[in-house]
């Protein structure tokens, strides 16, 4: 629930020109950054993913290895199962539970600085001002669970609705909120199986 904390204290900062807005600018933007720190073109500027992939993967492996090959991914996966059970065995849960957001919040900051500097370098190729800046309407990101390799999928799903949303509502009248609509099917399908149990009060899987 702290996301929408920070993402206004971030509006908030480039709202104002002694913190992050960029001088003589009226609209919530930064300065943009240098050439030096951002992103090369890996593929050229047809395929725009191509320099946030390699960081991408390489947090996903990262990711996998401390939840499944470390004591400090066990503690998680135990403080997230049972916290109760966790204490019982020893185990600081308010202390793994500012490790998990401090760590949360480093992968965030990762996916915004390649938002940020990394398909700056394919947009707006007539307009280099707009390059390579921290602007309001970039998007917040979401969570798709505990699972390293299946929030790599689910990105990767979602990333080819709204790419291929956007491009079909331009060329076949398609509406563009058709992709949210299926976007929210997908969650509400994966989520429904949890929700009907709880409603119903019924045993978890494992325990049937």
């Amino acid at each position: 629930m702290l996301n929408y904390v920070a993402y206004y204290l971030v509006f908030f900062a480039l709202s104002e020109q002694s913190l992050l807005q960029a001088p003589n600018s009226v609209n919530p933007k930064s300065l943009p950054a240098h050439q030096s720190a951002t992103m090369p073109k890996l593929l050229g500027d047809r395929f725009k993913p191509a320099p946030r992939l390699p960081a991408a993967l390489v947090a996903v492996a990262v990711v996998w290895w401390i939840l499944n090959r470390s004591s400090l991914g066990f503690r998680i996966r135990a403080v997230g199962a049972n916290p109760a059970a966790a204490r019982s065995s020893g185990i600081d849960v308010g202390r793994t539970y500012t490790v998990v957001m401090m760590i949360s919040g480093a992968l965030v900051g990762l996916a915004g600085a390649n938002q940020v500097l990394g398909t700056g370098a394919q947009r707006d190729h007539h307009r280099p001002g707009r390059r390579h800046r921290l602007r309001r309407h970039h998007r917040r990101p979401c969570s798709a669970g505990r699972d390293p390799s299946a929030s790599c999928f689910a990105g990767l799903l979602f990333g080819a609705f709204k790419a291929g949303g956007l491009r079909h509502a331009g060329s076949r009248d398609i509406p563009v909120d058709i992709v949210l609509v299926v976007q929210s099917l997908i969650v509400l399908f994966i989520a429904a199986p949890a929700l009907v149990r709880a409603i119903f009060r019924l045993p978890a899987r494992e325990a049937a």
